[in-house]
């Protein structure tokens, strides 16, 4: 079972182009699409394909259409009030796959928006076991404090779900600078969310998986159980205390790479539920997010569309 929370919940507008994008030029769209999503949306919609249960929470009303969508693709969702209206996100995807995000930000909320949130997710929590997953996924909206999610780690600590945790920004080092009072089992970081808790070089820790695996390491031994890096093109690493691997993804022809990291996580979790060891667990992330690069807008890929066998893995010596 993995429980996602989505906090900042979006509509996502995808706008392929049949030609580069130039701004300041006008530009005639090849394709549109809209879907209900969000980055635990995402991993839930994941979920549902390849048949491990999953329950979205997130702040929506039960009938706006955005839940709808949710339920009438399959997925369980456990609405709260919401503070506003589900924010829209806007992509736009170039032929060469290159992706320009603009997302919006999201209504403000209160400190009663978020209990209530919180509320539900740790009552979801406490009714699964230790082989459960709990995500939370993605940005938060204006006026949460950037410890919420620090914080809520360490009360899902009295819960038996594992957590999992895919963020950024002051979010991110918020959770980080509190590792002491609730250290998820896993992160998610890219290669720029790394660099930005370590002080390094987001273009050199994706060109060099070694030194990405060194900035991981740190994150363990700071009491984070596993750190799963992705590293755009050059494929992902993933930390633990008993070692440290890449993985290098096939070929493919980028379309968009809009959901990717979701579904890399989706991955790995999916490994973890077939108890796969780590190494496979990555080859199974980096094959999702490699599927995902190769579709178009925000879907996720079925179990039929992923290919781990062509994932390449190798042990890395030196973190």
């Amino acid at each position: 079972m993995i429980i996602t929370v989505t906090p900042n919940p979006s509509i996502d507008r995808t706008a392929v182009l049949d030609t580069p994008l130039v701004r300041g030029a006008v530009h005639r769209i090849a394709s549109i699409g809209t879907q209900a999503a969000g980055k635990g949306v995402n991993i839930s919609r994941a979920a549902v394909a390849a048949g491990v249960d999953t329950v979205a929470v997130l702040p929506a009303d039960a009938d706006d259409p955005y839940t709808r969508e949710l339920r009438d693709a399959g997925l369980t969702v456990r609405p709260v009030h919401p503070a506003g209206s589900v924010r829209i996100n806007l992509s736009i995807t170039e032929p060469d796959g290159t992706t320009t995000k603009l997302n919006s930000p999201g209504d403000t909320v209160a400190a009663a928006d978020l209990d209530r949130l919180a509320e539900a997710i740790v009552a979801e929590a406490a009714t699964r076991t230790a082989e459960d997953w709990v995500v939370l996924a993605g940005s938060v909206p204006p006026g949460t404090p950037a410890q919420w999610y620090a914080e809520l780690v360490a009360t899902l600590a009295a819960t038996p779900p594992r957590v999992a945790v895919d963020t950024s920004d002051a979010p991110l080092a918020a959770l980080i600078e509190r590792l002491a009072i609730g250290a998820p089992h896993l992160i998610k970081p890219n290669s720029d969310e790394l660099a930005s808790l370590t002080g390094g070089d987001p273009e050199a820790i994706e060109a060099d998986p070694a030194a990405a695996a060194k900035a991981a390491a740190g994150l363990v031994a700071d009491g984070i159980e596993a750190v799963l890096a992705t590293l755009g093109a050059n494929g992902a690493v993933l930390v633990t205390a008993d070692g440290a691997w890449r993985a290098t993804p096939p070929p493919i022809e980028v379309v968009s790479t809009v959901g990717a990291g979701d579904s890399s996580l989706f991955g790995y979790l999916l490994g973890h539920e077939r108890g796969l060891p780590p190494a496979e667990r990555l080859a199974l992330a980096v094959a999702y997010g490699s599927a995902a690069a190769g579709l178009p807008g925000t879907t996720v890929p079925t179990p039929d569309q992923v290919r781990p066998d062509l994932v390449q893995v190798r042990t890395l010596s030196e973190v």
